[in-house]
């Protein structure tokens, strides 16, 4: 999950891209051609590739499918007021009258479309979304509330209230046009702020439900599901028989963190909840011997100490004074425990020896930095640190401060999460992005000047990746609304799916129409059992395959 300094925007998912047009521009000459990422200075020419596996064409996130409808190139400003008068001429709206309604969840891919002179045009890529409730009346547009709709079988329109935290007054409209079936649809979308149009083009839609044909399981049982009784939980750890789920603010419930036994999986037992202020983000945790960390985005890294393992006792935080410093995801490798700081674009690096009492060693600063370091894998001397908009960096940590020794970037690039391990005598990462399409990305990483492309799992384009771990040659993958997924990777370069879980169901309390919504944390302990974090359900518990 993004921190909260980003999060409103990213989740709304409209004004971060024309906050930073450049970063959002798609050439419509050449698609593929054009990076999210500030282009990286001329340097000496990689040696050419020596490794095992075929290296694969690098396509990024989003690749133009062109426009899913033929709206109106110029649309008038009065369309922002009314949209009903938008006149579309090549539209089936009868077919839209058999679209499945009743608690319906929709993903959709928009492709804002502007001519920025005769001959050029801007494509701007985003992904949205729109909720029924059960009797099929709109309850969400683009995590909003619903303005205004018209759904007769004659027009099909929904629209978003004018409101939003910045005070700006966009509004966000969906204006069917053909139905591929029930579950299906594509049209026009309007981004109004107050009567000035600020964007428009073409979107399509999916229904969020198990991807057609699947199971809800294949070859993982559910031993039990636990609520967590704080608002979204996010990621868990797992030690000394319990199990340590943080929750942050996303609906206003407040986050935290709660506490179960985990002995018996199949009657979790909740010991506590912790909480430091109603309205605390608390992102993500991780342990080492008697020490609980957690990442907070007020407070920074918070240390409890488990002496007693039902009741975390506060110890200290870091820092301790001064002005705050945010952590939003963590990762501990031997005494070393690495803490990523969105709001100062900074991996900060402590010195755990002592684990009651972190000593800051060093911060790594990615010199043109566009992003911040969402999250970070240490493995064999090198950092890999997935930057977001800056791609997917590796660092050495050989001296006192962490040297840049490679940057693997592409088209749209939002990295997110990694893993890394060694196969056939050589280092691959696993990468993964969170944003429309984002999927995961098989790198061969031996060499950190000359990163290449060697596989890929992808699953639904309207859907995103989150968090992933690798234990021996199995890569356990947190996929958001497509659940959870096992894939064998001892063939990297061909990675394979054995086992699946589809968290993900419309009526599950508190669902919404965001992209962030679904099997959210994963953890493999090493005891027989998977433990996930699902937004709304809460606490899942399953055995290894």
């Amino acid at each position: 999950m993004r921190a909260p300094i980003l999060l409103l925007q990213r989740l709304h998912l409209m004004s971060v891209r024309a906050a930073r047009p450049l970063l959002a521009i798609v050439c419509a000459v050449s698609l593929s051609a054009c990076s999210s990422s500030d282009p990286t200075p001329p340097g000496p020419t990689p040696p050419a590739y020596n490794g095992p596996w075929e290296v694969l064409p690098e396509l990024g996130e989003w690749v133009d499918p062109g426009a899913f409808e033929s709206c109106p190139a110029q649309t008038s400003q009065a369309a922002c007021n009314a949209p009903e008068t938008l006149v579309m001429p090549d539209c089936d709206f009868g077919s839209l009258a058999g679209l499945e309604r009743q608690g319906a969840i929709y993903r959709a891919e928009i492709r804002y479309e502007t001519q920025v002179q005769p001959g050029t045009v801007r494509v701007l890529p985003e992904n949205g979304g729109f909720q029924f409730d059960a009797s099929g009346q709109p309850m969400s547009v683009m995590g909003r509330k619903p303005h205004a709709a018209t759904m007769n079988g004659e027009r099909f329109f929904i629209s978003s209230e004018p409101t939003s935290q910045t005070g700006l007054q966009d509004r966000y409209t969906f204006i069917g046009c053909h139905a591929q079936g029930p579950r299906s649809l594509t049209g026009c979308v309007l981004w109004c702020r107050g009567s000035t149009l600020r964007q428009s083009g073409s979107f399509r839609a999916e229904r969020m439900t198990w991807r057609e044909g699947e199971p809800e399981s294949a070859n993982l049982q559910l031993l039990s599901e636990m609520p967590v009784g704080l608002d979204t939980p996010v990621d868990v750890y797992v030690t000394h028989g319990h199990a340590y789920v943080v929750a942050i603010d996303r609906r206003g419930v407040g986050g935290g963190l709660a506490v179960f036994n985990v002995s018996n999986p199949y009657i979790p037992v909740q010991q506590t909840v912790i909480r430091f202020g109603h309205s605390d983000y608390w992102n993500a945790v991780w342990a080492r011997d008697n020490a609980l960390y957690v990442g907070s985005a007020r407070s920074g890294l918070l240390v409890f100490d488990l002496a007693d393992p039902r009741l975390p006792a506060f110890v200290r935080n870091h820092p301790s004074g001064g002005s705050p410093v945010d952590v939003h995801t963590l990762f501990v490798d031997g005494n070393r425990l690495y803490a990523m700081s969105p709001s100062h674009k900074q991996t900060l690096i402590f010195d755990i020896t002592q684990p009651l009492e972190p000593q800051l060693l060093t911060r790594f600063t990615y010199p043109r930095s566009v992003g911040y370091p969402h999250d970070a894998f240490a493995y064999e001397g090198r950092l890999y640190i997935n930057h977001l908009d800056d791609g997917f960096l590796i660092a050495g940590l050989g001296g006192e401060t962490p040297e840049l020794l490679g940057r693997y970037t592409y088209p749209h690039a939002f990295s997110h999460a990694n893993a890394v391990g060694t196969f056939n005598g050589r280092t691959v990462a696993f990468e993964g992005g969170e944003t429309m399409g984002s999927h995961i990305r098989v790198l061969d990483v031996t060499d950190p000047a000359n990163i290449v492309k060697i596989g890929e799992y992808r699953l639904r384009g309207l859907t995103s990746v989150h968090n992933m771990l690798l234990v021996g040659t199995r890569l356990y993958v947190a996929y958001y609304h497509e659940g959870v997924r096992v894939l064998d990777v001892s063939n990297p370069s061909q990675p394979r799916e054995i086992a699946h879980y589809n968290t993900f169901r419309e009526s599950d309390r508190n669902r919404t129409d965001k992209l962030t919504d679904g099997a959210i944390g994963i953890r493999v302990p090493g005891d027989g059992r998977i433990y996930v974090v699902d937004t709304s359900r809460g606490l899942l518990i399953f055995n290894e395959p």
